[in-house]
């Protein structure tokens, strides 16, 4: 697994807070599906079974201090497994066993004395769990006080070794990190590194619900759903246009109103919006919804040229993809699955993100100019700002009523831009780049969503490398910095990763 690049953010609550310290928390309505979760590891702790004669009280003192001071360092970032420190193969095996058992995200290793490897050696080489070696230990310096007895419970250094260089020759993955808690940042790099395996295991059971079929001709997201649920684990569902249309037609009068006025409370809706409009879009809104909770969908695509193609369909359900996302729903245009399921994961990784492509070059400005047909998500729009609600000035598809969206610009700040895609030989690969959006729009002209990417190099640079990586067209963008979370991520993948 890939070594930790930059610092990033702590995680807080059910979902990690992005680095820049900009977060909306996710709205759930009494509809949604959305569960609420954390990273989860396991502790394995290991120590010396020659301890147990010559320091008896030395195994029991180096769980007090675990419980004591580890477990509640890494409670604002993770739920976390401990069962005590072992010493013998059989306990160890038993151990790993109990933490798979119990559904943790990663296994945690901390040597709480000298433990040597061979002991540990066949349990962590069997386990599928992501092995994560923290070296670490309670004593911060090495003074005159220094006592034999701080010797004792301060020297699990040299075990982190010895167990590095056989997971290493033997072929094991695994991650090394070195820190103390006093240090400002001491479980940062562990943190991302169990988010990391939690949402790639995440991932690995998503379901993606796909309305419609991908864009005709569109090849940078073709894909075998096949070699997908075999290499991501994901799965797609086919959602019918025309269940669309039904539960648009029979959605709740009482809900309908409940939305119409939610639209009112919450965006800027223009005043050139009749009650039809604002109608039509809340039932179709309650029926994507409906859609997602009763697939139990992480995720969903859709191809706006299969709604036209049905002359019942009311209107695009541009502005229900733009609120889901703001709820952790994933989405991916033109029928993408891929990049459905890439938003999807970035969310999980660095909330909130959103479904984004690259539309216009500002060669002047060297930004990227970002724009999709009516889907951002709002959870990342300006501050103090209401998010205008508009009709396009042209239908995209044929529908019976107009087709709304909301105008969406973004936060300004530090950002990643992200993108999960297929390069040689089919393997998956993961690229992202850090940029920052800048202070801009919405533009009175545009009726979609919009905002400005600085690039950290000239802007032809930036896009030849993209280019040159296999860059997709359909993208993903959150707050913060997000690239070591995703280095991780590849690494659990066995994804190419590749940095801009």
């Amino acid at each position: 697994m890939p070594s930790g690049g930059a610092a990033a953010a702590n995680i807080f609550g059910w979902l990690p807070m992005a680095s820049s310290g900009i977060f909306r928390p996710y709205k759930k309505l009494e509809i949604m599906n959305t569960k609420p979760w954390r990273p989860k590891a396991g502790l394995l702790v290991l120590t010396l079974e020659l301890y147990e004669t010559l320091a008896p009280s030395l195994r029991q003192d180096r769980e007090q201090w675990v419980r004591r001071t580890l477990m509640p360092a890494l409670q604002p970032a993770m739920d976390a497994e401990f069962v005590g420190a072992v010493c013998r193969s059989e306990e160890i095996a038993a151990t790993i066993r109990q933490y798979e058992g119990a559904g943790v995200d990663a296994l945690v290793v901390v040597m709480a004395s000298y433990s040597p490897s061979q002991v540990a050696l066949r349990a962590l080489r069997d386990t599928r769990l992501p092995i994560v070696i923290w070296n670490t230990q309670e004593l911060y310096a090495v003074d005159s006080r220094f006592s034999l007895a701080d010797l004792f419970a301060n020297h699990g250094v040299h075990g982190t070794q010895d167990l590095a260089n056989v997971l290493l020759r033997s072929g094991v993955p695994f991650h090394y990190v070195t820190s103390h808690l006093r240090d400002p940042k001491a479980v940062d790099e562990l943190a991302d590194f169990v988010l990391a395996a939690a949402a790639v295991r995440r991932l690995s059971k998503a379901r993606i619900g796909l309305m419609g079929y991908p864009f005709p001709g569109m090849g940078d997201f073709a894909i075998d759903t096949t070699a997908m649920t075999a290499a991501l684990g994901c799965a797609w569902v086919n959602l019918p246009v025309e269940d669309y249309i039904r539960r648009s037609l029979n959605a709740e009068t009482a809900k309908v109103t409940q939305l119409i006025a939610e639209y009112h409370q919450t965006y800027d809706v223009a005043g050139e919006l009749i009650a039809r409009d604002l109608e039509t879009t809340a039932r179709a809104e309650l029926a994507v919804r409906g859609m997602v909770a009763e697939y139990h969908l992480d995720a969903l695509t859709y191809q706006f040229m299969a709604f036209g193609e049905d002359d019942r369909t009311p209107t695009l359900p541009f502005v229900a993809a733009s609120r889901l996302m703001a709820e952790g729903i994933g989405f991916g245009g033109e029928g993408d699955i891929i990049a459905a399921a890439g938003t999807t994961l970035l969310n999980w990784l660095n909330p909130p993100a959103s479904f984004a492509e690259i539309f216009t070059i500002d060669f002047a400005g060297n930004c990227l100019f970002m724009s999709h047909m009516g889907e951002a998500n709002t959870a990342m729009a300006r501050r103090g700002l209401k998010i205008p609600l508009v009709a396009r000035a042209a239908p995209i598809t044929r529908t019976r009523e107009r087709q709304l969206a909301l105008v969406t610009t973004f936060e300004p700040g530090p950002a990643t831009l992200m993108a999960l895609t297929i390069g040689p030989a089919q393997r998956w690969r993961v690229i992202a780049a850090p940029l920052e959006i800048l202070a801009f729009g919405p533009l009175t002209p545009l009726c979609v969503p919009h905002f400005k990417l600085r690039t950290p190099v000239d802007v032809r640079r930036f896009l030849t490398a993209y280019g040159q990586a296999g860059g997709p067209h359909h993208n993903a963008v959150c707050f913060g910095d997000a690239r070591r979370r995703l280095r991780f991520a590849a690494g659990f993948l066995g994804a190419d990763y590749f940095e801009l």
